[in-house]
């Protein structure tokens, strides 16, 4: 799905650090959790990355998720690039997928406590809304909204959910196979020209020990 427009630019896409939600493997969605200890450490190595990928970041933009935990990554990354730590934009658009009323929960919970309706989530997990929730279609809409308004090389940093979506709408990743995409929290996912990489500076050169 990548147009004209993108095709030059290229994105620095990374997810928020783990939470203690993301620990215990519940659906956070919309709640605002913050980083635990660990997801500070993934955010920091996040940055050392981009600081080699981007020597020179001045034009590049910089988007965050307006959540806490896209937030306190995005200040985390920007201060290992020795930049302004809240010189950045956020756009609700980036914001996680909504699970609605599953939020707090986890995939075990979910069975035992509404099994037709996750028998229904596992047939069709693209299109499948929880109630009160979206599904991925809804997401591809506003984070495609989002993409073509981008004018420069950017630095996006947002949720599994989102970055799911950007790789569906940027490169040749099949709609159906999002879902069941794994999305680290310490790496950099690059694209550009509908191509795709995951970057990760090695423990050494992160120098976070």
């Amino acid at each position: 799905m990548n147009t004209d427009e993108q095709t030059h630019r290229t994105l620095y896409l990374i997810r928020h650090g783990e939470t203690d939600w993301n620990a215990k493997r519940l659906l956070q969605g919309r709640r605002d959790i913050p980083l635990n200890a660990v997801g500070k450490g993934q955010a920091a190595v996040s940055g050392t990355c981009l600081k080699w990928l981007l020597p020179d970041a001045s034009s590049t933009d910089f988007i965050a998720s307006p959540l806490g935990r896209t937030r306190e990554t995005m200040e985390i990354i920007r201060q290992r690039m020795g930049l302004d730590a809240g010189d950045y934009q956020t756009d609700e658009r980036l914001v996680e997928i909504n699970f609605g009323e599953w939020e707090g929960l986890d995939w075990q919970q979910i069975a035992e406590r509404q099994p037709e309706r996750y028998a229904a989530r596992q047939a069709d997990p693209l299109n499948f809304m929880p109630t009160k929730g979206e599904n991925y279609p809804h997401v591809f809409e506003r984070v495609g909204s989002l993409l073509g308004s981008l004018q420069r090389d950017t630095v996006l940093v947002a949720h599994a959910g989102v970055l799911r979506s950007c790789l569906a709408l940027l490169t040749d990743v099949r709609d159906d196979e999002v879902p069941l995409l794994e999305i680290p929290q310490d790496q950099v996912l690059m694209v550009r020209d509908g191509q795709f990489a995951w970057m990760r500076v090695s423990t050494a050169l992160d120098g976070s020990r």
